[in-house]
């Protein structure tokens, strides 16, 4: 009779068998310390709105205390700040939307001369610094005569918003299907039904992002603000000021409000449209 021949199962070594699990998982490993990275500072900023300090300085951990959260508006220089870096923001966010909104239309769905000029002076002011831009306008606004002020800010604030709004705005458009608005037309659609039923649902998720981007942006801005703010305080120039001296545990407070309202609009606008797919 034969010999009978035993297959040998090759059985890796734990070594082999871990270098394997970690090359797997490298990439998740790692964007999980970025996330980690990125979202830090985030929770040290809400865990000290919970502290209660001794003093003026909130560096430094003393007693877990509700007393921030329900004494917000305690110093009236915080909410005067908060008010009026939200007004600009809702002015810049209004006017800069509806502005790049339009310019990335004509730029996707019109052929023009200078067309690609214009496409390159768009990124320019997401690529100059911003000390240079704070800077160059408050030439222009000193060589004009206008006073310093509100206006001048929500200014600055809306030419550096209408870029990222046409960035925005024209990627959800350039990522449309065309022969959606073809198929309206062919059902006996106007322009101005098929932009209302069919182009103004499918880009207007593109032109939320770009509202919150510009929002965001318009906020928390503090370098072009100090160039053309002359005696008005945002809420970030405070801050910075309040630094120097000590800062209460209510901006920490803000800044949580601030982070986690965006963070639910997001999921908010998440769960919307997974819910229209499934319809």
């Amino acid at each position: 009779m034969p010999a009978t021949t035993h297959a040998v199962r090759y059985r890796p070594s734990a070594w082999m068998r871990t270098s394997r699990w970690i090359r797997s998982h490298l990439i998740a490993a790692y964007g999980i310390l970025a996330l980690l990275y990125l979202f830090l500072p985030i929770a040290v900023v809400f865990l000290f709105s919970f502290n209660k300090p001794v003093g003026r300085q909130n560096s430094t951990w003393n007693a877990f205390s509700f007393d921030a959260w329900t004494h917000i508006s305690r110093d009236p220089t915080i909410m005067n700040a908060l008010g009026i870096s939200l007004r600009i923001a809702l002015v810049a966010t209004f006017v800069a939307t509806i502005l790049g909104s339009l310019i990335a239309f004509a730029l996707v769905r019109y052929r023009f001369i200078g067309r690609s000029s214009t496409n390159l002076i768009i990124f320019l002011p997401m690529a100059t610094p911003e000390v240079v831009l704070g800077a160059s306008l408050l030439a222009l606004f000193l060589n004009m005569g206008l006073p310093l002020g509100f206006t001048t800010i929500a200014i600055a604030h809306i030419m550096f918003c209408i870029s990222f709004v046409v960035v925005t705005v024209k990627s959800r458009l350039q990522g449309m299907d065309p022969r959606l608005e073809e198929a309206a037309a062919d059902l006996y659609a106007n322009e101005r039904e098929t932009f209302r039923y069919v182009t103004l649902p499918l880009v207007a998720p593109g032109i939320a992002a770009a509202a919150l981007l510009s929002f965001s942006l318009s906020f928390d801005d503090y370098i072009i603000t100090n160039f053309n703010s002359g005696t008005i305080v945002t809420f970030p120039m405070y801050v910075w000021g309040a630094a120097q001296r000590g800062i209460p545990p209510q901006v920490n407070v803000i800044g949580s409000i601030m982070f986690f309202g965006s963070l639910a609009i997001v999921i908010a606008a998440q769960l919307v449209g997974k819910a229209r797919r499934k319809a």
